[in-house]
């Protein structure tokens, strides 16, 4: 499950019950009108009565999802290693490096609870990314295991993710048909109606909870599809990716996350809509590449000091704060400072963020961006590019400030240069280069963590160090510096002279023993 307190993500009804074969609604809604009176709305009888025919109906396509995962972790030799002591007994490996506890790897195991539903006969199954794939951590996925309503297991496979909209696709290895539930419209959606969710909160089991709709469309974050359906109905850890109903048996979101300061339900949960879950659960399961616009900016939400200064509405606009070189906005003339009205004809507010609109137009269309410059509107064309991956865009958004240390079991960035180094790199991208000061046009690798214990370190080697050659030879991947490592050990060298470039210096050599 995600979570969220304060301007911090994290990751985690009632009515007569009806068929959900007739999908007919229970009773009529009746609103007497008085002149010069507020509306006074009758609710309809018996609601709430019971939620039990329809949680009987739904809840035996709702299943509890549990994962396997294999975690490498560096282990230190060095018994002293994280004490003031740490450098004063040597290697303990005998390396002679004077750093003190070379860190060797191991691995351990994990496991994550989650929810879902499956949304046909044959067993496909939907549940958030992060349930098979939790955020910040570097675990490797062995193996799922579904369990149904009924108590039975069934071994799952992972048919496809997305990132991005924190989704994913599983199918469960299984002959018979299964119990399965449909999407629903969640643009019919309105604030008060009643839904229930069903999930596995806590690993304790199928638990089915009520509320209604607090708010359609609420923006928790600034991702690309940060829009969410919230529900007062308790969700918690291990709901996350179980299904939002509404009183018809439809799905009209997946419950995603919430908002909370102690880790439990305080009465604010929020859920995909059904209408931007559905159609990249259908490309999910035909495999097909989920495909998203992107132009290039960094934006911040309109806040009511910037608005203040710019004399526009605070609920309206988001504010440039950089062009990434190379992009769709910075070929169109889109310049820092710029704020950004209008999409193609929407308007960009708290709810529809300029990042979802993008997102939403396909790749090669020409729009329209309305935007205010110094108090004065203007309107730019640009043609809307392919989104790069998530991974890509975490390292568009190097931030050379950030802790240098190697984290455990990293995903990217170890492999020879970290074992033999004692550092991880990055390719050298123009945005990356600009945020470290150095030419757009310069190639290399950048440094993202360094060993603490690794000659690198002890050299000045740190997090957005740039790596441009190695023993003389202009390195501009991960793979030349691997190679460069290569010849150096085949050659009996104990060294790699290493040409780096450190923020606000000139370029240097300096010499890196190997590990």
């Amino acid at each position: 499950m995600r979570y969220s307190y304060g301007i911090t993500s994290a990751l985690l009804l009632g009515g007569a019950a009806i068929s959900l074969l007739t999908g007919q609604p229970a009773g009529a809604q009746v609103a007497q009108n008085d002149v010069g009176q507020i509306n006074r709305v009758v609710p309809r009888a018996g609601a709430p009565a019971s939620f039990a025919d329809l949680t009987a109906q739904v809840a035996p396509a709702v299943v509890n999802i549990s994962t396997r995962q294999r975690i490498t972790v560096s282990q230190s030799t060095n018994p002293f290693a994280g004490t003031p002591f740490e450098g004063l007994f040597g290697d303990q490996q005998g390396g002679g490096n004077g750093g003190g506890g070379n860190a060797q790897p191991t691995t351990r195991e994990a496991q994550s609870l989650g929810s879902g539903f499956i949304v046909s006969a044959d067993g496909y199954v939907v549940t958030n990314n992060h349930v098979i794939d939790p955020p910040d951590t570097q675990a490797q996925l062995e193996d799922v295991t579904v369990t149904t309503a009924d108590g039975t297991e069934y071994t799952a496979t992972v048919v496809s993710h997305d990132q991005a909209s924190d989704l994913a696709v599983l199918k469960i290895k299984g002959t018979r048909p299964f119990p399965f539930v449909r999407f629903g419209d969640a643009r019919g959606a309105r604030v008060g109606d009643w839904v229930i969710a069903i999930g596995n909160p806590f690993g304790i089991g199928t638990s089915v909870t009520s509320g209604i709709i607090s708010a359609v469309y609420r923006n928790a974050g600034g991702g690309a599809y940060q829009r969410y359906i919230q529900t007062d109905a308790s969700i918690n850890r291990g709901n996350s990716g179980g299904p939002l109903f509404d009183m018809q048996g439809d799905v009209i979101g997946i419950n995603n996350a919430i908002y909370s300061p102690s880790g439990g339900s305080v009465g604010i949960g929020f859920a995909i809509p059904a209408d931007v879950a559905a159609p990249i659960v259908q490309k999910l399961i035909k495999g097909e590449a989920i495909v998203r616009g992107y132009i290039g900016v960094s934006i911040q939400p309109m806040n009511d000091d910037i608005a203040a200064a710019l004399g526009i509405p605070a609920n309206r606009g988001e504010f440039v704060q950089s062009v990434r070189p190379g992009e769709p906005a910075a070929r169109a003339g889109l310049q820092q400072g710029d704020v950004v009205m209008r999409v193609d004809g929407q308007d960009v507010t708290q709810d529809q963020s300029l990042s979802y609109l993008v997102a939403n137009i396909p790749p090669g269309r020409r729009i329209d961006l309305d935007v205010l410059r110094n108090g004065r509107r203007m309107t730019i064309p640009i043609v809307v590019a392919k989104r790069p991956s998530e991974d890509e865009l975490a390292q568009q958004q190097f931030d050379p400030n950030a802790q240098g240390q190697i984290p455990q079991a990293p995903k990217e960035g170890g492999g020879v240069a970290q074992s033999a180094l004692g550092v991880q790199v990055i390719p050298l991208t123009p945005q990356i280069a600009g945020q470290l000061g150095v030419p757009p046009s310069s190639t290399g690798v950048v440094v993202t963590a360094v060993d603490p214990s690794s000659d690198a370190a002890s050299k000045g080697l740190a997090r957005g160090t740039v790596i441009i050659a190695a023993n003389g030879r202009d390195v501009t991947s991960q793979a030349d510096l691997e190679a460069a490592i290569a010849a150096a050990k085949s050659q009996g060298r104990a060294a790699v002279l290493l040409r780096v470039i450190v923020r606000g210096q000139q370029a240097v050599s300096v010499p890196i023993r190997l590990r």
